[in-house]
Formats: structure tokens, sequence, C-alpha cells
């Protein structure tokens, strides 16, 4: 796994570029991706999560992906968990040919604490991909930053806010090329369920670089659902 200190360079380096202008002849698309995780511990330090993901393109007009991801970790310490997980994802882009993933990947959490206030979160996570479409293995990290404000003093409602880079480490027969593979921006609002569940809701950024022809930039709306014992 690469270093956290480049880890966390190249996701300086993506949000800059995430947040400067978009070229003129970037493509533009709205989406609308619901999310839905259940979460918690097993026995022991041992945890778990699993995920259900659709993910309606084209101005939200069908479904042109679907993800299903699940992992076991183990609780290292209050602040840190460790992870190795699978996904599995089918994405049917507009006008093209439908492609099945299979993703092994191994993640880490870390607990940043609460400076001033905000709860500050990291997830790193290194990918193994394999698509229908080639032979080759592509190999993918992931860094996000999540920050989380109440919106007054012992409200359970807070402000959220995160960024996620994707750093593409090699080139594959399938497409994929080495370096900036697509930044995530999000902006929103977490609220309390029942027990220790929430649902995050807000706006996603995702600028997706593309080795040919123009870049994507999609404007989502997200919801997701966090379920927790």
């Amino acid at each position: 796994m690469l270093p956290l200190r480049s880890i966390a360079a190249l996701s300086l380096a993506a949000a800059t570029l995430a947040a400067a202008p978009a070229r003129a002849e970037t493509r533009h698309d709205g989406q609308v991706w619901q999310q839905t995780v259940a979460q918690g511990p097993i026995k022991d330090d041992l945890v778990y999560f699993l995920e259900l993901q659709p993910r309606f393109g084209n101005d939200a007009s069908e479904l042109s992906q679907m993800m299903i991801r699940g992992a076991l970790g183990v609780k290292l310490s209050d602040k840190v968990s460790v992870y190795q997980g699978y996904a599995n994802v089918r994405t049917r882009p507009a006008n093209g040919l439908e492609t099945r993933e299979h993703r092994s990947f191994q993640q880490v959490n870390w607990s940043l604490g609460k400076p001033g206030g905000v709860a500050l979160s990291s997830r790193t996570r290194l990918e193994q991909r394999w698509l229908s479409t080639g032979d080759d293995t592509g190999w993918r990290v992931r860094q996000m930053i999540r920050a989380a404000v109440p919106v007054k003093k012992g409200s359970k409602v807070a402000l959220l806010g995160w960024v996620e880079s994707f750093v593409a480490l090699n080139d594959t027969d399938w497409g994929a090329r080495s370096g900036l593979d697509r930044v995530r921006s999000f902006a929103g609002v977490e609220l309390p369920l029942s027990g220790k569940s929430t649902v995050e809701t807000g706006y996603l950024n995702q600028y997706v670089k593309t080795p040919v022809g123009r870049d994507q930039m999609d404007h989502i709306f997200a919801v997701n659902l966090m379920l927790r014992p």
C-alpha cells in the first residue's frame, strides 16, 4: 500500500483539480444514487459491513450501475479498523455494452478526533479490479477524508462533507490508465434514525477523467441509509 503521506498528497491534488472550472468539452449528467449499508460488530473485535447501491444515470432515467459490496474486519482500537472485502459491480453505460466487474479490496478506517468540534475520519482503500472486457488486474487506491459537525451543541443532526480521490496504479487491457481516475465531493446533512442508524442526503459531485474522449462531470442526488445495531 502507498505511504499515507503520499496518499494524502494525492488527495489534496485531486481535490484541487475537482474544484477547478470544468473544461468546455466535459460531459455532464444528472444522477441519483441510493446506498444502503448495514454495519456493526459480529463478536469481540470482529466487525462487518454489507452494502447495496443502485445508481441511476442518463438524467436519472435508467439504472446505469448496481453494486453489491461486503467486508469483514478487525477493530484494532477505538480509532482504527481494518477490512478485507469483495464487490460485484454491473455497469450499463448509455449507448454502451454492459460490463461486469469483480473487486477485492483492503481498507483502513481511521477516526481522527474532533478538533474544534468537527468529527474527522479517514478511509483508505486499495482495490484489485477484474472486468469482463479484459484479462488484466487493475490496481487502484482511494482516499477519503470526511468531516461532520453538529448544527448546534448537543444536536444529533450534523452538517456533513467529504472528498474522495481515486488513483489508478497501472494500465490495463480493459481501459484503465495510471494516474488520477476520478474525484468525488459531497456536501449534505446527516439525520438520526432509530438507535445508532442515520441517513445522509445531499449533493455529490463526481469528476471522471477518461483516457480517450471527453471527461465527465456527474451531478448526483445521494441518499445513504446507514443501518447500525
